[in-house]
């Protein structure tokens, strides 16, 4: 059995779509282990001053439908008195311990493979800013309510080396944790990383959330970016997900049947990058 929880604020307006973003993101670590949600706990904070009982019922709506689309059942939760709206579950999930992905364990000579564009925390603060509409958020939301599930199938079929799931802490900070106390270095080619619309132009302008900004500071020193690479660029490749992709590390010998499963399933994915040995740094190139 696996454990995961995770809680997050509203990226959307409407409740729903809000509670199915959010149950997608708290299952997305349990495929990221190469695992299978069974069952969920809702963790609701909201002020009961502001928010009535419909809001609530259609966020859970929103949340059930999405659990379901996984095949796991959601058992009961708890709501707390919050000033601050936030969401989230805490999902089991069951493993076979013999499959099971870990963020380690990535070899030198794997290809990097990244299941989801870039950019969810960018647009969404366009969005708060209204720098954007609702029509340019449309497809990061498509992005954002896009299950793991079919990616960590590939994955496990592949015979992928590791895995882990892109949120917070943004490609880097994710790929660094990936190479810690590693003998390997990521290399990611800049060109092939997938970025959303709108995005590189929103980033160029100087709108980036705070945790793109704290996430960089973090961990700028374990990174090599190109010497004209942009603090915009870097931005983006820092910027923090919500629901994110898969970032896999697959052997050679498994590429085709990844890219097989992908085509047939019609799974989107991009290889962005290569392991090779080091010492657990992140190279990019552009």
């Amino acid at each position: 059995m696996v454990e995961t929880v995770d809680v997050i604020t509203p990226l959307v307006d409407d409740p729903y779509t809000f509670g199915a973003i959010s149950a997608a993101n708290s299952m997305s670590d349990v495929y990221a282990m190469g695992g299978t949600p069974v069952t969920a706990l809702a963790i609701l904070g909201f002020s009961s001053c502001d928010y009535s009982h419909s809001v609530i019922k259609e966020l859970l709506e929103g949340a059930q439908a999405k659990i379901k689309e996984a095949g796991a059942v959601l058992i009961g939760g708890h709501s707390i008195e919050d000033a601050e709206f936030k969401f989230g579950l805490s999902v089991t999930g069951r493993v076979d311990k013999n499959k099971i992905l870990r963020a380690c364990g990535a070899v030198p000579g794997d290809t990097l493979i990244l299941t989801k564009p870039l950019g969810i925390g960018i647009l969404a603060s366009a969005f708060k800013r209204k720098a954007i509409n609702d029509k340019d958020l449309k497809k990061a939301i498509a992005s954002m309510l896009m299950l793991n599930g079919t990616a960590s199938k590939a994955a496990l079929a592949a015979g992928a080396h590791a895995a882990t799931d892109i949120t917070g802490f943004g490609l880097i900070g994710h790929a660094l944790n990936m190479v810690k106390n590693s003998k390997t270095d990521f290399v990611f080619y800049n060109d092939k990383i997938p970025v959303m619309g709108k995005v590189k132009n929103l980033a160029a302008s100087g709108i980036a959330p705070k945790g793109a900004h704290n996430n960089l500071k973090f961990f700028s020193d374990k990174v090599n970016f190109p010497k004209n690479f942009s603090n915009a660029e870097k931005l983006i490749l820092s910027d923090p997900q919500t629901s994110g992709g898969l970032l896999t590390a697959m052997p050679q010998k498994g590429m085709n049947k990844f890219r097989q499963f992908a085509q047939r399933k019609n799974m989107p994915c991009w290889e962005i990058g290569k392991v090779v040995k080091g010492r657990g740094r992140i190279v990019v190139k552009g």
